[in-house]
């Protein structure tokens, strides 16, 4: 039992993620795989200031800030040099990975050792007090998204994802929708992999590589329950992206469970993400049929 409470709190930790991707992807519709990159980013600048002992009040917006600006790369290399969005996360990422590797100076560090968020005592159990904080964190994230994406701002990004040539023509300037809205999401996506690297207790260079399949996973999942429910409420669609997140670290957690060799659980992370996507449409089954 103790295994699955630890994949929902882990799952926990990667609800800024999901939330991030969910953005990009339902939201304004952008293909940005600059989270590969962030995520990573995120954890190294976070090992950086635990093993230098460094205030969660300076450590937590720098975080952010150093997510935000990565993705206000991949904006400024979309809208500025006209280049494709996809082609523009996957630039911003692999530059990333020189930056992560400089500022890690090693390929991994442990923080075992060091102080960190969780370190903070609100109950007995070491396991509960994680669930406590983790949650916290996460009903905090949901508030403010809830609020930003029924402001004017948030309306206009939804709007921009929906229709971006006629948002442009009613005078909104998509190159700042963009521009915010990729830093908000790649903010919040450096800031899962801090809360990661400090539950798991080490930083590592390659930890972010295949993050947005899982971070997609969950939002399929999201989606599919959203389908299901009458309602368009946004602190809806969100609390639904947080089931997403867990259910899908507790069908890995299951996987593992089952004795599958953890050095696969990449190809049937994959595989699972593939059947999600593809059976709600019912794609399977239309290639069925017309065999």
């Amino acid at each position: 039992m103790d295994f699955y409470f630890a994949a929902i709190l882990q799952g926990l930790c990667f609800v800024p993620m999901g939330l991030g991707i969910y953005l990009t992807m339902k939201i304004f519709n952008f293909p940005d795989i600059t989270t590969d990159g962030s995520y990573t980013l995120g954890a190294v600048i976070c090992a950086l200031g635990i093993s230098h002992q460094l205030s969660l009040f300076i450590l937590v917006p720098l975080i952010l800030l150093a997510g935000a600006i990565a993705g206000s790369c991949t904006a400024l290399i979309h809208t500025k040099l006209k280049i494709n969005a996809l082609l523009a996360g996957i630039l911003v990422m692999t530059a990333l990975y020189s930056v992560n590797l400089t500022l890690l100076g090693r390929s991994n560090i442990p923080l075992l050792s060091y102080k960190n968020l969780f370190s903070i005592t609100l109950v007995q159990d070491a396991n509960s007090n994680t669930f406590l904080i983790a949650g916290t964190v996460v009903v905090i994230l949901v508030v403010i998204l809830n609020y930003l994406l029924r402001t004017d701002f948030g309306i206009a990004m939804r709007a921009t994802g929906n229709n971006e040539i006629m948002v442009r023509s009613l005078g909104v300037n998509t190159f700042k929708i963009k521009w915010i809205g990729l830093a908000i999401t790649n903010a919040l996506v450096a800031f899962s992999g801090s809360l990661i690297a400090q539950f798991q207790g080490f930083t590592d260079i390659n930890m972010g590589i295949g993050i947005v399949i899982s971070g997609l996973g969950s939002v399929m999942i999201a989606e599919t329950i959203i389908k299901l429910l009458p309602t368009d409420k946004v602190w809806i669609n969100l609390g639904m992206v947080v089931i997403g997140v867990v259910i899908f670290q507790l069908v890995l957690a299951f996987t593992l469970s089952l004795g599958i060799d953890s050095s696969l659980l990449k190809l049937f992370t994959s595989c699972f993400v593939l059947l999600i996507v593809a059976l709600p449409q019912g794609n399977f089954l239309k290639g069925s049929l017309k065999r």
